[in-house]
């Protein structure tokens, strides 16, 4: 039986709204449609970031995970971390002494990345857990640095997932938020808008048989908030040093911050 908190939170996720792309449906409507694009393209999530970013992914990412500045010994938790590739990342720069966590509340997204893992000398320093990025199972002030690549504005509610890894770090720990946003300049925002609202849903039909996941990407992009919107919102939970790097024009976006 369901407690009185349970029940509680129950009946705010049906009287709320969240969008999924350019569709407003209910808090528990975003989750289970959320999953089921995710159990769609996992197979082949790798390949087509590839694809599709034209390998521009590995460089974001790598810059990324450089801007953490980890040191050997550090504990990392890695939310949505998918197919692991952050945490790979993350793994080198820890050494044997550190432990890199990935958190995923899709199976089969990590499964998608575990031979990759199983298969790097890196393997046992990364660690799994599934579960809920707006409820970690995780005590408080447990992680030196926490990150999320691509991964924030798929969530329900993307600020509590962001007070959720607050509540994680251990003080003076680091955040960092790799996402998607629009570019700046007017010619290439018009050519990223024809090619993600045309190319990749086409592409996305013929690799993955799904136009729809591939749709979904740009338009949850267009909906999300942009960089001086997302800092204002991460300065508000009580990070410090909140910065932002913009990355080919703006397509992707590193977030950093720091808990005081």
């Amino acid at each position: 039986m369901a407690s009185e908190h349970e029940v509680k939170e129950l009946t705010e996720d049906r009287r709320q709204t969240a969008s999924f792309g350019y569709r407003q449906v209910s808090a528990a409507a975003k989750g289970k449609l959320v999953h089921q694009h995710f159990d769609t393209v996992a197979r082949k999530y790798d390949l087509m970031n590839t694809l599709l970013s034209f390998g521009l992914h590995h460089l974001w990412k790598r810059a990324a995970v450089r801007m953490m500045e980890l040191k050997p010994g550090d504990r990392v938790l890695d939310v949505c971390g998918g197919t692991a590739d952050l945490a790979l990342r993350a793994a080198r720069a820890i050494g044997d002494t550190g432990r890199v966590i990935v958190y995923d509340i899709n199976w089969a997204m990590m499964a998608a990345g575990w031979p990759k893992v199983a298969g790097s000398t890196l393997a046992p320093r990364i660690g799994y857990i599934q579960g809920d990025a707006e409820r970690l199972s995780c005590p408080d002030a447990s992680f030196d640095a926490a990150m999320v690549g691509f991964g924030i504005r798929n969530l329900t509610r993307p600020e509590v997932g962001f007070k959720e890894l607050f509540r994680v770090l251990k003080s003076g720990g680091t955040i960092m938020c790799l996402e998607f946003s629009k570019p700046k300049t007017a010619w290439f925002r018009r050519l990223y808008d024809f090619y993600s609202f045309y190319v990749m849903p086409g592409v996305g039909k013929i690799m993955v048989g799904s136009r729809d996941a591939y749709a979904y990407l740009p338009e949850s992009i267009r909906m999300f908030s942009q960089p001086e919107e997302l800092s204002a919102v991460l300065t508000g939970i009580g990070f410090t040093r909140v910065r932002y790097r913009r990355l080919t024009d703006g397509i992707a976006v590193i977030y950093l911050g720091v808990k005081p």
